[in-house]
């Protein structure tokens, strides 16, 4: 579906990682999920997806891989129409509820990880990863279904920022883990960053996204209220922090 005056990306000079949606929308039936949603996502740059729950965050990554019917508007990644395969082809996804197959020991599933990602082995990159994210070569002989939420949700983090891929799209990658495992998945996806990859992620976790995303994208009703730096909308909002700033926003537009 094609928006009106928005020419066709040509994906011989979109750069790899990169998203670009003009006038997105969704709906479940009659209710409207999101409403004429504009973006842009170029490498290497970080975007948080900020709201309050129902906001439509995690409709939005869904819509973005293609697993929601898009009602109006057009998006690209990578310059293909985020129908098709190729647009999928350069990003590596993690799901908030995180369910690898359980019967696999947590090494099956790095293996089989890598066969989909038909990313090559990086020892380095694996074992680093691992040892910061405290998983141990005992936890990954052990079957996924024994091992807890936030164990789960590491091996996940370890398969997608291994896979290879320039665009990261995570949702809520920081549930469930501990203080030492965030640190580390901050470092991890600064990394990713520096390397000249691109990361699009929801979160809760506001004190990290100034030190992690160049951009905030705050969603409200499944409409876009901001879309900017965090230095911005604190001064939009003349608050001195983050949270405050984004609680200032949110009642603006409650009230009006």
């Amino acid at each position: 579906m094609s928006l009106a005056g928005v020419p066709p990306s040509d994906p011989g000079h979109a750069p790899a990682g990169s998203i670009r949606a003009r006038g997105l929308a969704c709906q479940y039936g009659r209710q409207a999920i999101l409403q004429g949603v504009d973006f842009e996502l170029c490498p290497p740059q970080t975007v948080a997806i900020v709201g309050v729950n129902g906001a439509g965050k995690s409709s939005f990554i869904k819509l973005l891989l293609g697993l929601l019917p898009v009602a109006a508007g057009t998006a690209v990644i990578d310059g293909h129409d985020l129908t098709s395969a190729a647009a999928r082809a350069g990003l590596a996804f993690l799901p908030e509820r995180f369910l690898p197959p359980q019967h696999l020991t947590g090494r099956e599933f790095l293996r089989l990880a890598r066969r989909i990602y038909r990313a090559p082995r990086d020892s380095a990159c694996e074992a680093q990863l691992l040892a910061a994210l405290d998983l141990e070569a005992a936890v990954l002989e052990r079957r996924v279904g024994a091992l807890s939420k936030g164990m789960a949700q590491k091996l996940g983090l370890v398969a997608v920022l291994c896979s290879g891929r320039p665009l990261l799209v995570l949702d809520e990658p920081f549930s469930g883990l501990d203080p030492l495992a965030r640190a580390a998945l901050l470092a991890a996806l600064s990394a990713h960053r520096a390397s000249g990859g691109s990361l699009l992620y929801t979160t809760h976790a506001l004190a990290d996204v100034p030190r992690l995303a160049e951009r905030l994208l705050l969603l409200h009703a499944g409409r876009v209220l901001f879309d900017g730096t965090p230095a911005a909308l604190c001064a939009a909002m003349g608050c001195a922090d983050l949270e405050s700033a984004w609680l200032a926003c949110l009642q603006g537009a409650v009230e009006a």
